[in-house]
C-alpha cells in the first residue's frame, strides 16, 4: 500500500498525486502515441473513433457530470461544430484556424441556449435539450444552401503545415491530430476543476441553494458550463465529421445524444477517467458484437445476418445493470477495487454507500 503525505496546498491541488502516478500516465500516453506502429489501419481507425467519442464525452461531462445539468441534446452541438468547421474550410479558412473557431461558435450557441434553460432542472432540462436535438435535424434540412440539406456535405483531407491529414489516405497523422486534441482538452479539463470556476460547477451540482448561499452566481455558472461543454462538443463534432468524411442531417441524430449520456453514465459520472472508459465501451462494443457473431456462426453454424436493434438492446441492458448494481460506473468500480487492495483487511462496504436522501435545502426548490 502506498501512502502519499501531502505537505503543502500546491501538492494537494496538482493534477497528479505523485511522480509515480504521473509516470503511469506518461507511459500510457507513449503507448497510445505509438499505436500506428503496432496496430493495423482498421484498429487504428477504431481507436481514433474512441478518442473522438472521449472528447465528446468530456464535453458532456462538464455539463452533466460536474454541473449536474442533464442533457439529451448534445448531438445538436456536435452537428453545429461539424458544419461550422466544414463551412469555414470551404470558405478558404485554414484548418488550424477553422477548427478552434468552430468550437468557439458552438460555445456561443450553447451559451445562447443556456439562457432560456437556466430555470429548468432534471427531466425538464433533459426534455428541452432533447427537443433541440430533434429540431436540429429540421434546421439542417432548411438551411440547405449552407449545410447541403439532405444531400449533406463531404470533407476530405485537410492540410496542416503542408502535410495531408486524412482519415483514409493518412490514418496515422489523423490519429495523432485527434490524440493531440484529446490531450489538450483533458489537460484543460483537469485545470478547470482545480480553478474556482470548476469548484463552482461542483457546488451547483451538489446543491444550488447551498452554492448560492456561498456566493456562487448560479445563472452565470450554468451559462459558462453550457458554453464550455458545447465548445468541447463542437470540437468533437468537427473531428467526427472529418472521421465520417460524408455526413448529412441523419448523421447527428437523437440516438447519438442518448449514446453520449449512456457513455458517461457507464464510464462514471463526475470523473475524467469515466469519459474515456465509457468511450471504450461505446466505440468497441459494436465491433465486439460483430466479431462475436462471426465466431458463433463458425462454431454453432448458421449465418451472420444482422439482428435489428441488437446493439441498442445490449447498450440498454448494460446501462440498466450499471444503474442498479454500480451507479458509480466503471471508474467507480475500479476505485472500489483499488481501495480494497489498499485497505485490506480493513475495507468496509459502507465506505461507498449511496446517499439515499436529498439535502433539505434542495427541497426548497
Amino acid at each position: 500500500m502506498r501512502i502519499v503525505f501531502k505537505t503543502d496546498y500546491m501538492q494537494d491541488i496538482r493534477p497528479w498525486k505523485d511522480g509515480y502516478q504521473l509516470s503511469l500516465y506518461l507511459i500510457l500516453l507513449a503507448i497510445v502515441t505509438a499505436a500506428p506502429w503496432w496496430l493495423d489501419d482498421f484498429y487504428l481507425g477504431e481507436l481514433t473513433n474512441v478518442l473522438i467519442w472521449a472528447i465528446a464525452g468530456l464535453g458532456l461531462m462538464i455539463l452533466t457530470g460536474h454541473t449536474g445539468q442533464a442533457s439529451l441534446g448534445h448531438a445538436a452541438f456536435l452537428a453545429v461544430g461539424c458544419y461550422a468547421n466544414v463551412v469555414l474550410i470551404e470558405a478558404g479558412v485554414p484548418f488550424l484556424l477553422a477548427f478552434p473557431v468552430a468550437g468557439l461558435l458552438t460555445g456561443i450557441v450553447g451559451a445562447t441556449v443556456a439562457i432560456p434553460a437556466l430555470r429548468l432542472h432534471g427531466i425538464y432540462l433533459a426534455i428541452f435539450t432533447l427537443a433541440l436535438s430533434v429540431l436540429m435535424d429540421d434546421i439542417i434540412v432548411l438551411a440547405e444552401p449552407i449545410t447541403g440539406g439532405v444531400a449533406g456535405k463531404y470533407l476530405g483531407g485537410v492540410e496542416i503545415f503542408g502535410h495531408l491529414v486524412d482519415r483514409w489516405a493518412t490514418p496515422a497523422p489523423f490519429f495523432w491530430l485527434v490524440l493531440a486534441v484529446a490531450v489538450v482538452v483533458t489537460l484543460g479539463y483537469i485545470n478547470l476543476l482545480r480553478a474556482p470556476l470548476g469548484r463552482s460547477f461542483i457546488a451547483v451540482r451538489d446543491s444550488e441553494v447551498s452554492a448560492q448561499a456561498m456566493g456562487v452566481d448560479i445563472a452565470r455558472t450554468k451559462t459558462i458550463s453550457f458554453a464550455l461543454s458545447c465548445a468541447v462538443t463542437g470540437l468533437a463534432g468537427a473531428l467526427m465529421g472529418m472521421f465520417a468524411g460524408a455526413f448529412n442531417n441523419e448523421t447527428f441524430s437523437v440516438v447519438i445524444s442518448i449514446q453520449l449520456l449512456m457513455m458517461i453514465v457507464i464510464g462514471g459520472l463526475g470523473s475524467i477517467h469515466g469519459a474515456f472508459l465509457g468511450a471504450i465501451v461505446i466505440g468497441f462494443l459494436p465491433q465486439f458484437l460483430s466479431i462475436s457473431k462471426e465466431y458463433a456462426a463458425a462454431i454453432f453454424g448458421g449465418n451472420t445476418v444482422a439482428i435489428p436493434g441488437l446493439e441498442f438492446g445490449i447498450f440498454g441492458m448494460i446501462l440498466i445493470a450499471f444503474i442498479l448494481f454500480e451507479p458509480m460506473g466503471l471508474y467507480g468500480r475500479w476505485l472500489k477495487i483499488r481501495t480494497w487492495f489498499e485497505l485490506f483487511p480493513f475495507y468496509r462496504k459502507d465506505m461507498f454507500k449511496r446517499q439515499k436522501s436529498y439535502l433539505k435545502t434542495e427541497r426548497l426548490r
